[in-house]
């Protein structure tokens, strides 16, 4: 050992800014697979594009329905599910957000 630092995407060299979680698919234990080699985090996740059924859907800050609405998604918008807990979908309309929470009965069922 030479007593130089670690390099590399992962050395601990100090605090480092935290991104907005609205717009970034990162959680402490869950990110979008497309952040791999960026953020480390325990699990990585593959998105699960599923279309919003007719009549739009609000996408929330937090799985409860009187958290802050961040926007209104469209019929056939593309949402990218990362995590599913209870009937709640966790995941964003892209890599670059937004990102939140949308009821699961507002997203077309996988395969149909």
């Amino acid at each position: 050992m030479t007593g130089h630092a670690p390099q590399g995407p992962f050395a601990l060299t100090g605090p480092v800014e935290k991104p907005e979680p609205r717009q970034v698919p990162l959680r402490g234990d869950l990110a979008h697979i497309g952040l791999a080699g960026k953020h480390f985090v325990p699990h990585y996740a593959v998105p699960q594009p599923r279309s919003v059924l007719p009549g739009g859907a609000p996408l929330y800050a937090d799985p409860d329905d009187t958290s802050h609405e961040l926007c209104v998604l469209l019929e056939g918008d593309s949402f990218e599910v990362l995590d599913v807990t209870r009937e709640w979908a966790w995941g964003c309309l892209s890599l670059h957000g937004p990102v939140g929470y949308i009821r699961l009965d507002r997203l077309e069922t996988p395969g149909g």
